[in-house]
């Protein structure tokens, strides 16, 4: 009522003889404004996560010393999962006084803001140090409360503690499973300052730092070294450092994370995350049934095999009747398959499969070392063609028949790649089969899916669901990946042009909608509004 009112004055303004608005009316105009938020720095709270907009973002910065930012979008999915455990680890840390806090920020609204921190897909996280606008850095912790908390305690703190004796040092070290200590000479030189950064980004490991002298006799060491501390398999592990390379994160981080799991891992909820986030690029995989005494025993070869491969193949028991259950699809297998041997490439899911299973040290070893070298064909999954494949307006691919309708010369073939969990192939069906009913007349078009659960290709990787690929007629096996928009119309004319769009602004800009970052079911990424694999 009170804009109609505005309005209305202002219209009937000129007409009256009015020269300027009414004074209360302002005042209501100015009211209203501060409302929304616009004139505003004030700086509001929703569960102890700060409110943050163009504004009082400026403010917000300026006040608090380690500031996370979530960047979201109200419609995402993810976004929303994501929500009472920001929530949850904002109110943790600001129960225990730390100088860091949790902020947000709807992207969707805020779009000045969003363009200039480069957001493209949601959530985003960004931490904000010291009022530091221009050079944030990127979330790269746990999607939980208590991996974000853990995260921001590292950086609001001492990344490492400072050893100075060895009744300190050895309490230290029996204080947990497994900890890291970094012996420098100098603890400002760039060895250590390298090793304090490693240790910020690993929040899930303990770290020590020590450089009296007495503590490298003590351990054994004459140099810069790290060290990591197990109570399992190895006690001791060094890492030296290289006096001319120096000391690289990356390749402190692979051996850290490497080294800190035990030789043979079991396959668990709890050590899943682990298994996965060790980026081990390969995992040897034993499936056994551990109800059967017979088939525990075969874990002794699998372990002495194990040794050999250490931070080039990481060896992992399933047991098909308790978690590794869950994944025996993702193998085309049933618990009756146990006992079998597989090897996982990790970079784009290949499994290899022995000829016959063979259980002893000797076999795996060699068996490891062959699909190492490249002489052992990756083992594909294929379903058996439907009868109908090729009647439906959407045509069903399989394994066994991708190669001969996705190649085909005469056909412009566009294919979605999919999982039947996903959420995104499932929101997208219903247009790739209006897609399929608009060119089902036409000879040349081939409209077609594949489930990428139960069919596999070996030089084509799929990363994310759904995927889109546009196969176009003609000699040579050229491949178009689809990354616009997924509706009919978008669709439409992606293939009424040969394969490609014209050049228009970005899709976020043009239809609002940037993608959700993949918080999935599967290992998370960031994305396209897919599901990672």
């Amino acid at each position: 009522l009170v804009w109609l009112l505005v309005l209305s004055l202002a219209w009937l303004s000129p007409a009256l003889g009015g020269e300027d608005k009414d004074e209360e009316v302002l005042e209501e105009e100015k009211k209203e404004k501060k409302e929304d938020g616009v004139l505003s720095d004030e700086i509001k709270e929703e569960d102890n996560v700060l409110v943050l907009h163009e504004h009082n973002f400026a403010r917000a910065l300026s006040e608090h010393q380690l500031l996370l930012v979530e960047f979201y979008a109200p419609w995402c999915g993810h976004c929303q999962r994501l929500a009472p455990a920001f929530a949850q680890a904002a109110t943790e840390l600001r129960n225990e006084s730390s100088p860091a806090r949790l902020a947000k920020v709807d992207a969707m609204a805020q779009t000045a803001l969003a363009a200039e921190f480069g957001i493209t897909s949601y959530p985003t996280l960004k931490l904000f140090r010291d009022g530091n606008r221009t050079h944030p850095l990127e979330y790269t912790g746990d999607m939980d409360s208590r991996g974000i908390v853990r995260w921001m305690q590292r950086r609001a703190g001492p990344s490492a503690t400072l050893l100075q004796d060895t009744d300190t040092t050895a309490a230290f070290i029996s204080s947990q499973d497994l900890v890291v200590i970094g012996f420098f000479k100098d603890l400002r030189g760039e060895a250590a300052q390298a090793f304090f950064e490693v240790a910020a980004e690993m929040v899930d490991v303990t770290f020590g730092v020590a450089e009296a002298a007495e503590l490298f006799q003590v351990y054994g060491l004459s140099a810069d070294t790290v060290c990591l501390f197990k109570k399992f398999d190895e006690r001791q592990t060094n890492f030296p450092v290289d006096p001319a390379r120096g000391l690289d994160t990356a390749e402190l981080t692979r051996l850290l994370r490497a080294h800190s799991l035990q030789l043979v891992m079991e396959f668990t909820k709890e050590t899943s995350n682990q298994i996965f986030g060790a980026k081990i690029p390969h995992h040897m995989l034993l499936f056994l049934n551990k109800s059967s005494p017979e088939q525990l025993s075969l874990q002794d070869g699998f372990r002495a095999a194990a040794g050999a491969f250490r931070g080039e193949v990481l060896f992992v028991v399933v047991d098909v009747t308790g978690h590794g259950a869950d994944v025996l699809p993702f193998f085309g297998m049933t618990d009756a398959d146990a006992p079998t041997l597989r090897l996982v490439r990790m970079e784009n899911n290949h499994k290899y499969q022995m000829e016959q299973d063979n259980f002893s040290d000797s076999a795996i070893r060699a068996f490891i070392q062959a699909v190492l070298d490249g002489k052992v064909k990756p083992h594909l999954l294929s379903q058996e063609p439907p009868e109908d494949w090729n009647t439906r307006p959407v045509k069903v691919l399989v394994g066994k028949t991708f190669e001969q309708v996705a190649f085909d010369e005469t056909k412009n073939v566009f294919v979605k790649f999919y999982a039947p969990w996903c959420p995104h192939c499932q929101a997208m069906a219903a247009a790739w089969e209006e897609l399929a009913q608009r060119y089902k007349d036409r000879e040349d078009i081939v409209i077609a899916e594949m489930d990428c659960t139960a069919n596999e290709l070996e030089n084509i990787t799929i990363h994310g669901y759904p995927t889109l690929h546009y196969f176009p007629a003609g000699p040579g096996r050229k491949m178009v990946e689809y990354k616009s928009t997924r509706d009919v119309e978008t669709f439409s004319k992606f293939l009424e042009n040969g394969g490609t769009l014209p050049e228009e602004p970005p899709v976020s800009e043009v239809r609002g909608r940037p993608p959700c970052s993949g918080l999935s079911p599967a290992p998370a990424g960031q994305g396209d509004g897919s599901c990672r694999m």
